[in-house]
């Protein structure tokens, strides 16, 4: 997850990417402790290229069957898998569910310790920054971001994707955000704001608004990249719900991958690790040392025109 929600952290957030660039440190516990993307996503993001429908709108692909000029069913034939870009694709969480859904995927990720992870799990990667990657001529019916987009120079992305998406491919970039319990969340955003204080990680947990809710900034930041390109649709946003039980030890695994915290000084981060644990041992929403994190993916999507 990003270091903060807060739109004023977003507007430049890319020329802070140093603290991307340091997830790979720990890859492996990066890859173990954040969540796939859901299956949901994926299906959402292809129905979308292959029908032109609204987006989130149902459906499923194609099933290969060709229709005749009179709309009658014909022949079936051998479908064509769509051919998808991942930027940032990390160790492959956000990829995983577009190659079970039959799409082939091809990613570029600025880290080769994470890239090695993706590699391992079989899927292409090629290292780079993706403002500057060469697509060497070729073309993706989609480019897909998940959680890594705000990483991206918002107008230097939306162009390269423009230049690599074939006509009236999509641009769909993502970010999954997390709402704890509310006891919970406001525990954490005394425990944030109090040893993060004067730092963008002090904004963690703000209260107020849904973690979700603050995740629309990431998509109006994205929107704005693509209007200042050109050569997009207009954008569409949707949204994916899901609940998901974490222990207590499985939240803490994942505290150490949020964006920034191994820049931070070892006696912090020994602080907020302990000030998590602390506040996961004493709070009510703690049952059975487990509690529920309700999961909302925010997604925004435009068709490349002509």
């Amino acid at each position: 997850m990003p270091t903060s929600s807060s739109s004023g952290d977003l507007t430049s957030s890319h020329l802070h990417r140093g603290a991307a660039e340091g997830f790979g440190a720990d890859a492996e516990r990066y890859d173990r402790s954040r969540p796939v993307t859901p299956r949901a996503v994926a299906d959402a993001v292809l129905t979308f290229l292959s029908d032109g429908g609204r987006l989130g709108a149902g459906g499923r692909l194609g099933d290969g069957r060709a229709t005749e000029a009179d709309g009658t069913p014909g022949a079936a034939v051998e479908p064509v898998p769509p051919r998808l870009l991942d930027v940032g694709i990390g160790t492959g969480l956000s990829a995983l569910p577009f190659r079970a859904a039959g799409a082939e995927v091809l990613g570029v990720e600025v880290d080769a310790r994470m890239a090695a992870v993706a590699r391992a799990r079989g899927l292409d990667v090629e290292v780079a920054r993706f403002e500057d990657w060469d697509p060497a001529g070729r073309r993706f019916d989609a480019v897909v971001s998940g959680m890594t987009w705000h990483w991206v120079d918002p107008v230097a992305g939306a162009a390269q994707a423009a230049r690599t998406l074939r006509d009236r491919g999509v641009l769909a970039v993502f970010w999954h955000a997390a709402d704890l319990p509310p006891t919970l969340r406001a525990a954490l955003h005394g425990l944030y704001s109090r040893e993060l204080a004067g730092t963008p990680g002090a904004g963690m947990y703000a209260p107020g608004r849904s973690a979700a809710d603050g995740y629309e900034a990431m998509l109006d930041r994205a929107e704005a990249g693509l209007a200042e390109v050109g050569g997009f649709g207009t954008p569409q946003r949707w949204r994916h719900a899901s609940e998901r039980r974490y222990t207590a030890d499985e939240w803490l695994d994942q505290v150490p991958t949020s964006g920034g915290f191994g820049r931070l000084p070892e006696p912090v981060q020994r602080a907020v690790l302990a000030g998590v644990r602390g506040a996961l041992e004493e709070n009510e929403a703690v049952t059975d040392g487990a509690f529920t994190v309700r999961h909302t993916t925010v997604l925004l999507a435009a068709r490349r025109t002509a």
